[in-house]
């Protein structure tokens, strides 16, 4: 059974002063002031990189900080460890089920503090009759007995939010709570969470869906680039106000340039060369259908979890899809397989470059000739001086600084391994090429250069999908933009459409006139009642 907060309603329950936290040199949480009180529920929102993660670890004794503080209760304290943040009330439930599948309901649920019989062997009884009064308390049905992997993934995670609870927490950090849920189950989920509110429960609710934001939480803090650049009530704070505090970017209206060679592009009659229809993965996207002509350059805008990059690797091959298929110039791809989708001329340069790109310990020739190996080789046997050919061309076209051919990868910067990957698939003369924050995590300089490559390669014929959780450069990037929003197409931008402010006002799922009614509401400090708090 749970117990209600004895904190003071005045007194945050748990708390953050002027937390800093580094890792080699990168600085993930700049001074970070954070703050609960005992049945609030807070949203901490904001894009991948902002800080979230690295936040909630610190709240749970993952990391220490550098500097700062933390209090409970108004008495300053430290986590050592997750066991102890545990035990001191703070418990998280993590997108990802962290329980242990070959045990029953109720062993995942009292694991580590099972009820003992006077002998010292686990009450089995009890436990069975504990496990069931607390799954009976939040309306969950589920025969406590039964091995937890037997169950659906949505019940698994209704466990682990009862094992959270059932520590006598006193804040319980969802992160990602409904990603693997149905519908049912989310409402289930939403009662739950009303339960342990008015018990005197804290909620940390982290989650990239607005409306359930909106309806699971009263205040809202926004962190961008590890710094808080928001905190405050959501009711008055309209979405597409709350899109812009997160990716930094104002709703007004700006001016774009450099986009008259993608407009030429757009206005092409040629046929398609890729079409895509109905692709479906069980929650991740619901029935993208798109299509992409020779010399067009699509983006695709959406928020982190709107199913971007699922999208690319259901195109790619990479993720296998339930339904839906996959033309090249008519002809259909066999779903879920890469090197089916590479002959057809799809290729793609993946968000993580270090993890899914580069061969680090490998030189920059053998980088760039990898996926060419087959078109370089005879009877088992490749020619040095076709790769040479191959790898020079591309580091002059490119404008790839090394010091030789011969140099290990990752002695380059990041901005030379980005185009030494895209290199790398350049030399398979494709169709459509694919690209997942291409400019992720490389200097100024690096990313105008491959912007102007992008550009370039359009002139030159080659499709190409741009996926950027930077909204100025999916704007000033595409022809066109496909934003999606919880995995399905939620509308596409074309024209003089194709601006900020509408791009914005769809990541909200606003129209753009209504974007540009609640940006003078909120200006002019007027209440302003949407659609999605009525």
């Amino acid at each position: 059974m749970t117990t209600e907060s004895t904190a003071s309603p005045s007194v945050p329950v748990l708390e953050a002063r002027s937390v800093t936290k580094r890792f080699a040199g990168v600085t993930a949480l700049d001074s970070i002031d954070f703050q609960i009180r005992a049945g609030e529920s807070i949203a901490l929102m904001g894009e991948n990189g902002a800080g979230k993660s690295t936040l909630i670890k610190v709240l749970t004794g993952v990391y220490q900080p550098d500097e700062g503080e933390l209090l409970q209760g108004g008495e300053q304290t430290a986590f050592a460890r997750p066991l102890d943040a545990q035990k001191s009330g703070v418990s998280t439930i993590y997108q990802e089920v962290n329980l242990v599948p070959l045990m029953s309901v109720a062993q995942n649920i009292y694991l580590g503090r099972e009820p003992r019989t006077r002998l010292g062997l686990i009450d089995f009884r009890r436990m069975y009759a504990d496990a069931r009064g607390l799954l009976d308390e939040y309306g969950i049905q589920v025969d406590v007995r039964r091995p937890l992997r037997s169950l659906a993934l949505g019940v698994q995670q209704m466990v682990a939010l009862a094992r959270a609870v059932s520590i006598h927490a006193s804040v319980v950090i969802m992160d990602e709570p409904t990603s693997s849920l149905e519908a049912r189950e989310v409402e289930t989920l939403f009662r739950v969470i009303g339960l342990l509110r008015e018990r005197g429960i804290a909620i940390i609710y982290v989650s990239h869906r607005m409306d359930e934001i909106y309806r699971v939480c009263d205040r809202v803090t926004v962190l961008r680039d590890g710094r808080v650049v928001h905190v405050g009530g959501l009711h008055d704070l309209p979405r597409v106000e709350l899109i812009s505090l997160m990716l930094g970017r104002s709703v007004e209206k700006v001016e774009r340039g450099g986009l008259t060679a993608f407009r030429a592009a757009n206005e092409s009659v040629a046929p398609p060369v890729l079409q895509a229809s109905d692709l479906s993965r069980k929650h991740q996207i619901d029935g993208i259908t798109l299509s992409i002509r020779p010399g067009e350059v699509v983006g695709l805008g959406g928020l982190l979890g709107s199913g971007r990059s699922e999208t690319l690797k259901g195109l790619s091959g990479v993720m296998q899809l339930d339904r839906g298929s996959v033309t090249i110039d008519g002809k259909t791809v066999r779903s879920g397989s890469v090197p089916a989708a590479i002959r057809a001329g799809i290729v793609m340069l993946p968000e993580d470059r270090k993890s899914e790109g580069i061969v680090p310990n490998l030189s920059v020739r053998d980088n760039i000739v990898l996926a060419a190996l087959p078109k370089l080789s005879r009877a088992g046997f490749t020619s040095k001086r076709k790769q040479d050919a191959v790898v020079d061309v591309f580091i002059k076209r490119l404008h790839i600084k090394v010091s030789s051919p011969d140099q290990i990868v990752s002695e380059l910067s990041g901005g030379n391994q980005q185009k030494v990957m895209i290199a790398r698939w350049l030399a398979m003369t494709p169709k459509v090429l694919l690209l997942d924050e291409p400019t992720r995590g490389i200097d100024v300089g690096a990313k105008a250069e491959v912007q102007s490559l992008i550009d370039e390669l359009a002139h030159e014929g080659l499709a190409i999908v741009l996926v950027s959780s930077e909204v100025e450069e999916v704007v000033e990037g595409s022809g066109r933009v496909i934003v999606l929003r919880d995995g399905s197409i939620e509308t596409e931008l074309t024209g003089e459409h194709v601006d900020e402010r509408s791009l914005l006002a769809a990541l909200a799922g606003d129209s753009a006139d209504d974007a540009a009614d609640e940006s003078a509401a909120a200006a002019s400090g007027t209440p302003l009642t949407t659609k999605d708090n009525a």
